[in-house]
């Protein structure tokens, strides 16, 4: 081996272990650099427009830029969240007498359940669905305390982030587009290799936040409504877990407004019911149609699989930030892989599969 080998063979394992131990420092932050990054990126068109109304000067743009985020954004944020946790917390305490009374008299879902059509014929599983359901309830009761309990200290988790997040956020959107030069410049990549996945890694982070954010302000928003204008205590919660939710796909905010309009309906509050219906089922239900092709667009789409896991996954990976960051890794995954069909078109196989439907035949006789 020449000495040159021996040299850069030794260079690569320094930077190599280098930049792991210095990745492994700053760990801790590696979530708020990337929010910065993502948020920097977004707020660039805003950045420019206040850089041409300050002549230029670059550190009073960025400053403005981060100020109007603060009043724009998080404070708006900080607002909601107060009220979120406030009725939680009632929510919590509303439900820990319920779950205690249903826990020394089981027999009190029998009023709930003489109500539902059929009766008679489910009357002989009328104790295992009691059992099941006392199960579901010690459950949910379980979950809303637990995470009561922790809420306190994903706050201020989040204050701190979002603290870092800003400050790297001025320092990006002065430097950053030096800084991204000398990264793409590290990567022995092409060059067009390089903006197309820059290209690429904006377009969908921007979709992505179009369509899972946006949409899901929307459809908390009219569902928080509907639960507000039929009645039920806390609608600003459930309108906010409505917008968490609304990135199942197919279920969605059903999933919460679904058991509200059973319970209305059993209690024959029909009125509520029918507003319940129409406001969360008839208009929200069917606003993501309507709106999410024209934020996101046809070529940033993902299958709902997609979705579903990647949205799941990154929630179990970096928490309830994970809702944006897992569907925008998994685009990213879709891309890259594409990007490797296009660079490796001409040594990767044809295949070919028959697109023709599969024909059925009919065994019957006459």
């Amino acid at each position: 081996m020449s000495a040159t080998a021996i040299n850069r063979t030794t260079l690569l394992c320094c930077v190599a272990l280098i930049s792991f131990v210095f990745l492994a420092m700053i760990k801790q932050f590696l979530m708020a650099v990337f929010l910065a990054g993502l948020f920097s990126a977004l707020a660039t068109p805003f950045y420019r427009y206040m850089l041409t109304k300050v002549g230029g000067k670059e550190n009073i743009a960025s400053m403005l830029t981060v100020v109007s985020i603060i009043f724009l954004v998080l404070i708006p944020l900080s607002g909601l969240l107060t009220v979120v946790v406030t009725q939680a917390i009632s929510v919590g305490q509303s439900v820990t007498p319920w779950v205690q009374t249903f826990t020394k008299e089981p027999t009190i879902l029998t009023d709930y359940l003489t109500k539902i059509p059929y009766y008679e014929e489910i009357l002989p599983y009328r104790d295992t669905i009691i059992e099941k359901l006392g199960l579901l309830v010690a459950a949910v009761s379980a979950f809303l305390i637990d995470s009561l309990t922790s809420m306190t200290k994903m706050t201020v988790n989040a204050g701190f982030t979002a603290i870092i997040m800003l400050y790297t956020m001025f320092y990006f959107l002065v430097d950053g587009q030096k800084l991204l030069h000398k990264i793409l410049y590290y990567l022995p990549l092409e060059d067009q290799i390089e903006r197309q996945l820059l290209d690429r890694f904006t377009s969908v982070a921007k979709a992505t936040i179009k369509g899972t954010v946006i949409i899901g302000i929307i459809q908390g928003g009219l569902c928080g409504t509907g639960f507000a204008l039929a009645g039920i205590p806390s609608p600003v919660f459930w309108g906010t877990l409505m917008a968490v939710l609304s990135i199942v796909p197919a279920m969605g905010t059903a999933i919460i407004w679904g058991p509200a309009l059973i319970i209305l309906l059993l209690g024959q509050h029909w009125m509520d019911a029918i507003i319940l219906g129409v406001v969360c089922g008839l208009i929200a239900g069917n606003i993501d149609n309507l709106i999410r092709p024209r934020l996101v667009g046809r070529d940033t789409e993902m299958h709902d699989l997609f979705i579903l896991f990647s949205t799941l996954g990154g929630i179990g990976m970096f928490g309830i930030i994970g809702i944006t960051l897992g569907p925008i890794l998994a685009a990213l995954f879709v891309s890259i892989w594409e990007i490797y069909g296009e660079c490796f078109k001409d040594y990767l196989p044809a295949v070919h599969i028959d697109k023709e439907p599969l024909e059925v035949k009919d065994d019957k006789e006459g």
